[in-house]
């Protein structure tokens, strides 16, 4: 017998919150949800969730509460997500977003993807591996929304090695946007929220 899921639904859009509470109840029982509208009416609460599911915007206005709880968070990101993007970003990242365009079946493997590592720890930085140092540095520069040229000029390399340790990161990782580098890169440590322009 699985033990009850408790789950908070940090969203401001009810639709959202409703669909999340139906797929949780009718595809992974046995589940209990609270829902909020807004982050400061969830601060209130007693934190005793198992699982998280918020937007974006909640997620990196609200990023020091919710980044030590990044294995048992879900953001919810507008768009289909590439096939490529709605397998890596769940299962081989770490990182959990939900696509909310995406398919019913693929919605139900993503939210299956973040149950199925329960009791899985991520040390830091155990996500970056597959990075060299200089494509991190290059990630890093990115997400600061530092222009090809400015990296080059930063880095001494040149425009074309650039490009490549762009089209690297980009194939290592699956993620193609900069708004998914950025999670990213947040999510594992490599900058934080302060660090990157409005």
């Amino acid at each position: 017998m699985h033990h009850t899921r408790h789950i908070a639904i940090i969203l401001s859009d009810t639709l959202r919150q409703t669909g999340i509470q139906y797929l949780l109840a009718d595809y992974f029982p046995p589940v209990e949800t609270a829902c909020f509208h807004s982050f400061s009416a969830f601060a209130g609460t007693n934190d005793g969730f198992d699982y998280y599911f918020t937007d974006a915007d909640t997620f990196m206005l609200h990023a020091e509460y919710f980044l030590p709880r990044k294995n048992k968070t879900m953001v919810l990101i507008d768009g289909q997500g590439t096939p490529c993007q709605t397998a890596v970003d769940t299962n081989n990242s770490g990182n959990a977003y939900l696509y909310t365009g995406a398919p019913q079946e693929t919605l139900l493997e993503q939210i299956g993807s973040l149950f199925a590592n329960e009791g899985h720890i991520h040390l830091p930085g155990e996500n970056n591996k597959d990075l060299s140092a200089r494509e991190t540095d290059v990630l890093q520069l990115i997400v600061k929304g530092i222009t090809n040229k400015e990296i080059a000029d930063k880095l001494n390399i040149s425009l074309n090695t650039v490009l490549t340790h762009r089209k690297n990161i980009t194939s290592k990782l699956g993620i193609k946007t900069v708004s998914g580098l950025t999670f990213y890169a947040i999510m594992n440590g490599l900058i934080s929220g302060d660090e990157i322009e409005p």
